[in-house]
C-alpha cells in the first residue's frame, strides 16, 4: 500500500517542495485561526496543517526544529497528530511553541474528548525548538525537547495509539494566529 502525498488542510497555500517538504519551509498563519477545544462549547480547527497520511499503528516518530517571530499572544505552531475516527471525529495531539504570558512556551496540547494544555519555559528563552514525538515500547507517544543530542521528557500521552476506529492518522505541521489582528 502505498503512503498518500503531503496535503494541506484548513489552506489553499501552494505545497511546499515536489511531493515531500524541503529541509526549511514557512506556513503562514492567517489571522483567527486555532486547534482548540474547551467545554462546554468552543471548538476550533481551522490552522493550516501541513500532513501526511498513515495508518495509526504504523507511526513511529517524527521530529521537527521550527522557529518564528512570536508575535501575538497565542501565536503557536510545531507538530501535531490528528486521528480521524471512522465516525468522522478528531482527536489530535500538538506540540510547538506557543506565546502567552508574555513569551514563547513549549506547549503540549492534548485533545481526546476536550483539550487540555501544558506549558514550559522554552529553555534557551527563544523562538526555536526542536521536538521529537515518539511512540514507545510501552505504546505510550512521548514528547521530547531535543537539544543537541539530549533528549528530555517533556509529557507522556497514554491513550493516542489504544484508540480503535481510526481511518487514519495526519502527521504534520501547523501553525496557528488565534488573534483576529493580521
Amino acid at each position: 500500500m502505498s503512503q498518500s502525498p503531503f496535503k494541506f488542510a484548513n489552506s489553499d497555500a501552494k505545497l511546499p517542495g515536489d511531493g515531500s517538504p524541503p529541509p526549511e519551509f514557512t506556513i503562514k498563519a492567517p489571522a483567527s485561526t486555532d486547534i482548540w477545544a474547551k467545554p462546554p462549547s468552543t471548538t476550533h480547527f481551522s490552522a493550516p496543517i501541513l500532513y501526511k497520511s498513515i495508518p495509526l499503528k504504523s507511526f513511529k516518530r517524527v521530529r521537527v526544529a521550527f522557529n518564528a517571530p512570536w508575535e501575538q499572544n497565542y501565536d503557536q505552531g510545531g507538530l501535531i497528530l490528528v486521528l480521524n475516527t471512522a465516525d468522522g471525529g478528531q482527536k489530535w495531539v500538538k506540540s510547538g511553541i506557543e506565546l502567552t504570558h508574555g513569551r514563547p512556551h513549549l506547549s503540549v496540547v492534548a485533545k481526546d474528548n476536550w483539550a487540555d494544555w501544558s506549558l514550559l519555559g522554552v529553555p534557551s528563552g527563544g523562538g526555536a525548538a526542536t521536538l521529537e514525538l515518539v511512540k514507545e515500547k510501552d505504546n505510550s507517544l512521548w514528547i521530547y525537547l531535543v537539544e543537541g543530542l539530549q533528549k528530555s521528557p517533556i509529557r507522556e500521552v497514554t491513550w493516542v495509539f489504544e484508540e480503535e476506529n481510526v481511518k487514519d492518522l495526519w502527521v504534520g505541521v501547523y501553525a496557528a494566529r488565534p488573534s483576529n489582528q493580521e
